[in-house]
């Protein structure tokens, strides 16, 4: 599974880039808001930092576009900026036509704000590189996560598409685990959900004893 970090503020990319080793990065408007920085001065410099790797970063078309025609304009503008940048776009129905047009243009895009299997499916249907399910928003509102991921990676399986699945708003390392067993590609989550993740009390607790007997016997 890979890992990808839900960021724009490039001293924590930095930082999972040297300690994670992450396998790319997601942005939307808010993380581009948190950054203090202008969209297309911080999604450059996001992009300069994976320079010379395959490891994508998805940037975000302007949100209030409808129209596919527009969609596509700008999907081509963000493209020409940098190799790496995949282009998201909203599971709407000018969403999905412009999956389809950029495909034929070359340029790949990551179908964002899925929450159905439908929506997946129509979303890989259309030629996208990428497609994300969000699980914690679902979550938050009773639903079954880990289902709907399943769901998703059975049709993805069934029919052989070529689509890679990022599931994303994940808030938990519980929901990575979820994520990672029903077989998706991967998670997508902001630094301080991966810093927990890695994270245990017994690892801490295990340590102390560690370092307690080390303390009590000669080295030599």
């Amino acid at each position: 599974m890979k890992f990808f970090l839900d960021s724009a503020i490039t001293s924590e990319i930095a930082f999972a880039q040297e300690m994670y080793n992450i396998d790319g990065v997601t942005t939307n408007p808010r993380h581009v808001q948190a950054s203090g920085k202008p969209f297309l001065a911080v999604i450059q410099e996001i992009g300069k930092m994976f320079a010379g790797t395959d490891k994508p970063v998805s940037v975000e078309v302007n949100p209030h576009l409808t129209d596919w025609r527009e969609m596509v304009a700008e999907g081509q503008k963000l493209a020409a900026l940098c190799p790496n940048f995949v282009i998201k776009l909203p599971a709407t129905e000018g969403g999905f036509k412009s999956v389809a047009v950029l495909k034929e243009r070359g340029i790949r895009s990551n179908l964002t704000l899925v929450f159905s299997a439908s929506q997946a499916l129509q979303a890989m249907r259309m030629g996208a590189a990428f497609v994300s399910p969000f699980i914690g928003w679902k979550e938050s509102n009773g639903e079954d996560s880990a289902r709907f991921i399943e769901d998703v990676v059975a049709i993805r399986d069934n029919f052989g598409f070529e689509t890679e699945i990022i599931v994303a708003a994940v808030r938990t390392g519980h929901q990575i685990v979820e994520s990672a067993a029903a077989g998706a590609d991967i998670v997508t989550a902001g630094l301080a959900v991966f810093k927990d993740a890695f994270d245990h009390p017994y690892t801490a607790k295990g340590l102390k004893l560690f370092q307690d007997f080390w303390d009590q016997t000669k080295y030599e």
